[in-house]
């Protein structure tokens, strides 16, 4: 018997809790279902999305010197080719950094990259085969 297929919690580390916030809360327009001077959470389609203070995070790792930004990138699926851009300008102008301009890649869609102000990177993007529901699941498709 395996083990359930989910992720329950997403931790970033963060340097400024409040430089982080303004770009998840004013970019994406997220509100926080806990918040500390440590860590704020917000409650997503399916798991918990959180963003704590780098040392505290790497001193409830035991001491670990965590490297940031690490080698992913996170994605949010948007409905429309046309929303693209305007969120990636959004994000932009609450601190994050466009890392690479909204194009269509060759296997299709219409996507681009932003940094959060850690630079943890995001894909913005629309595939056109992916659905999402009402309550934002994204549906993988081939």
């Amino acid at each position: 018997m395996g083990v359930q297929q989910q992720i329950s919690v997403v931790t970033l580390g963060v340097s400024d809790l409040a430089r982080s916030s303004r770009f998840y809360q004013e970019g994406f327009g997220w509100a926080p279902v806990f918040t500390n001077p440590e860590i704020v959470f917000y409650q997503m389609n399916g798991l918990v999305f959180g963003t704590w203070l780098k040392a505290s995070l790497e001193e409830d790792l035991g001491g670990a010197n965590l490297v940031s930004p690490g080698a992913f990138a996170m994605a949010h699926n948007v409905a429309a080719m046309n929303d693209v851009e305007p969120l990636m300008a959004r994000l932009e102008r609450a601190g994050g950094r466009i890392v690479r301009a909204a194009d269509a890649p060759p296997h299709g869609g219409y996507r681009g990259y932003i940094a959060d102000p850690d630079g943890h990177a995001w894909e913005i993007a629309w595939n056109p085969a992916w659905t999402i529901t009402p309550d934002g699941q994204v549906r993988f498709a081939l």
